[in-house]
């Protein structure tokens, strides 16, 4: 579902566009909700369906597993953002283009495939938080290396009251950064989380003004960018260590549970991952 390969001018020009809206804090290239912008040696993936407070289709689920392959793989990127458009980062799944999907079986496998390439990917990934974070749209921020929210971000993993499991290994990432009785209340309360209290728990590095928040990401990731990379791959290796097959291991869990739960109340409707 990614953008075709271009070449020679129209390739040069992609490219330059890309750079350009990525210096202006706009999208730039969208293919199925996601968008891509480069500036020097940063990428800026944009959670890109406002209209929809950002929530994730099958199609935008593999459209970002698509541009984490191709930033992994691109020598040129040193770090990778992401952020949302609009007025939040992400309510997660969109639950009416799931309850119309003709397959469900198409979203469990495009949200698998973004997962492994979130738990491989070799570079830093920064997340910036405006707004709602909510289901998926907390639970991909347990992915990122570093998070910086913005004072109006607020965080919920609803899953209990959607009748469902964990998802994206939650089940061990979220204790492994707040610990285990913290992790308990969250998943069990599905309550709110401020960013005041997102930085206490670990959920995230800091906290800026909201019209700070790009600028504060792109400062640290300029920072992030000057260091040899291979130093900062070699880091992120020792930094998680083990991690993967931990997360591994949950999410194989979490379908286990999560499929339990569909069988018992039916249809898939509300119960899917995000």
């Amino acid at each position: 579902m990614s953008a075709q390969p271009e070449s020679g001018a129209a390739a040069g020009a992609a490219a330059h566009a890309a750079e350009a809206a990525a210096h202006a804090g706009e999208p730039g290239v969208v293919t199925d909700g996601i968008g891509v912008a480069d500036h020097e040696r940063v990428r800026t993936l944009t959670l890109c369906r406002p209209s929809r407070l950002n929530a994730f289709t099958s199609a935008s689920y593999s459209a970002l597993a698509a541009a984490l392959t191709a930033a992994a793989s691109d020598h040129e990127v040193r770090v990778v953002e992401l952020v949302g458009a609009g007025r939040a980062f992400s309510s997660g799944v969109d639950l009416d283009a799931l309850a119309a999907a003709a397959d469900p079986a198409e979203y469990r496998d495009s949200f698998a495939l973004l997962l492994q390439e979130l738990s491989a990917f070799p570079k830093p990934l920064l997340a910036g938080v405006h707004g709602a974070a909510v289901g998926f749209g907390m639970t991909i921020l347990l992915h990122a290396d570093v998070v910086v929210v913005a004072d109006d971000a607020r965080l919920r993993a609803p899953f209990a009251a959607l009748g469902t499991a964990p998802e994206a290994a939650s089940s061990v990432l979220l204790p492994a950064l707040v610990g285990p009785q913290q992790a308990a209340e969250l998943l069990f309360t599905g309550r709110w989380i401020t960013a005041e209290e997102a930085v206490k728990l670990g959920l995230a590095a800091r906290r800026c003004a909201p019209g700070d928040l790009r600028r504060e990401l792109r400062a640290l990731a300029r920072q992030i960018a000057v260091h040899p990379p291979e130093a900062i791959a070699a880091a992120k290796r020792l930094l998680r260590s083990g991690r993967a097959e931990q997360a591994e291991a949950a999410l194989g869990r979490e379908d286990m549970e999560s499929s339990a739960l569909r069988a018992g109340r039916g249809p898939l409707g509300r119960s899917s991952p995000g």
